[in-house]
């Protein structure tokens, strides 16, 4: 009798709960994970600004076959459209016309960091420094004390670009942002909040400590010695920084973490991860019944705003150049097809971190090899400043992803009023399409040293082929 019961109850159990899976419990090919997330950690090393990744997207995309729709003018099958060299959108052709039906993955490509200000060169103390303006949600305290690379380009007067990368080759010198010893820190900063005890102002990175002369009576010798290097190897002078895009990231290269190597570390995986397996998905993709998008866009990490944003009209754009190729444009078919898309805002969520379980519902958290993560909705409260799935989408999702044997989980950003978070969803939302957030969970997010799980990577961008492929 007892044994019939417990049957009864493990059938129940079967029918009626759903348990979350975990992704090495169903991947069985480890070296297949291997490889795609070598290929992966290669990307994320070589992209550490937007303009690189955007770089590095365009030479991966034509190796494909893609051509720049701004330039062939042609109907073909593979084109992107490049946004500024920092935002970019691949199109595959499909079957049906666009206004019939549109798969679209929109990632961001840009990560917190530290820019450099217009006037960046100074000395203080017999030291040469460079002022910065942290770009995004960084955590102030986690960029002091750990060697940085300076990653940027240079506009000149006559249009030319000179691009500047120091701390990456194993043969550069690095920087750094020299932190306050413990035994001088009992007033200056450990009475204050984490938040606190580094100021934005006092984000400023160790440029050099030799003069340009032994004449002490020179002025700025400290600072005309950082100029004069610039100059020299560069053709670059103060002035010339007024038109430059300079950023301070984590020097370095991502490593495998655990005594498994089941994880990946490094910089900037928010939101590259999902940037990288939403492009290795368009450009596996062949021959799909409905056409697929990829956006891959900039300035996320500060709410989307400005010419390389998703708060622009860019998939109008994108959209209205390829229906004016096929013949078909119209603000009407424009509008049809976004309105009748099906989207993905591809971004990350934040895994449960054993030693902070208090600021997550268990219940509703993401978790790490968990595959891909879903969140039906974001914002901050009562998700104010969020899109929200409609149910219908979430259906549709959840039958083609347990049709194609997809390790998928749901997740919320946190308990309620603890915090929470925007992405791009919302202003793909704006058009009428059918959105959700879905994407890979992210230990440390937003640190100079991000962990994700390499199961995870793998299994979302398979969840993304297979959106790319797959009729609404």
């Amino acid at each position: 009798m007892k044994d019939q019961e417990k049957k009864s109850n493990d059938s129940l159990k079967n029918e009626l709960l759903h348990t979350r899976k975990n992704v090495w419990d169903r991947l069985k090919d480890h070296d297949l994970i291997d490889a795609f997330n070598k290929d992966y950690a290669t990307y994320l090393d070589a992209s550490k600004t937007e303009r690189e990744a955007v770089r590095n997207v365009i030479n991966l995309a034509e190796a494909k076959g893609f051509k720049n729709i701004l330039k062939t003018r042609e109907n073909g099958d593979k084109l992107y459209y490049p946004l500024h060299g920092k935002s970019i959108a691949l199109y595959r052709k499909g079957k049906k016309s666009i206004t019939e039906g549109l798969n679209i993955l929109v990632a961001h490509v840009d990560s917190p960091r530290l820019d450099l200000k217009q006037y960046p060169v100074y000395e203080d103390q017999g030291l040469a420094l460079f002022k910065t303006h942290y770009y995004g949600g960084v955590r102030k305290y986690q960029w002091v004390s750990i060697p940085l690379a300076l990653h940027g380009i240079f506009v000149m007067k006559d249009g030319s670009i000179k691009d500047v990368i120091i701390g990456e080759d194993s043969h550069d010198p690095v920087f750094t942002i020299a932190d306050l010893l413990p035994h001088l820190a009992a007033n200056a900063q450990n009475t204050k909040k984490a938040s606190e005890f580094i100021p934005g102002e006092k984000l400023n990175i160790l440029a050099g400590s030799m003069p340009v002369s032994d004449d002490e009576k020179q002025d700025q010798r400290f600072k005309l010695n950082i100029l004069k290097l610039f100059k020299d190897k560069y053709g670059i002078s103060e002035e010339d920084f007024f038109s430059a895009e300079v950023e301070l990231v984590p020097a370095g290269k991502s490593r495998d973490v655990g005594m498994d190597r089941s994880m990946l570390g490094g910089y900037g995986h928010d939101d590259r991860v999902c940037a990288y397996t939403a492009l290795r998905a368009i450009l596996d993709t062949e021959d799909p019944k409905t056409s697929a998008l990829v956006f891959l866009m900039d300035k996320e990490e500060i709410g989307s705003e400005g010419a390389s944003g998703s708060n622009t009209w860019f998939p109008e754009m994108v959209v209205g150049e390829i229906l004016a190729l096929e013949g078909k444009d119209s603000y009407t078919a424009i509008r049809r097809s976004l309105s009748n898309a099906h989207c993905l805002s591809a971004d990350v969520n934040a895994a449960v971190h054993p030693d902070w379980t208090e600021v997550h519902d268990l219940r509703n958290a993401a978790y790490l090899n968990g595959g891909l993560v879903l969140t039906k909705f974001t914002g901050v409260r009562g998700k104010a400043g969020s899109s929200e799935a409609n149910a219908e989408f979430v259906a549709a999702l959840r039958r083609i992803f347990d049709e194609n044997d997809i390790t998928w989980h749901m997740a919320e950003l946190g308990k309620v009023d603890e915090g929470g978070g925007g992405t791009i969803a919302k202003f793909m939302a704006y058009y009428g399409m059918q959105v959700i957030d879905a994407g890979v969970a992210v230990l440390g997010m937003h640190s100079p040293f991000e962990v994700v799980s390499k199961g995870d990577v793998y299994e979302t961008y398979r969840a993304f082929q297979v959106i790319l492929n797959s009729e609404f």
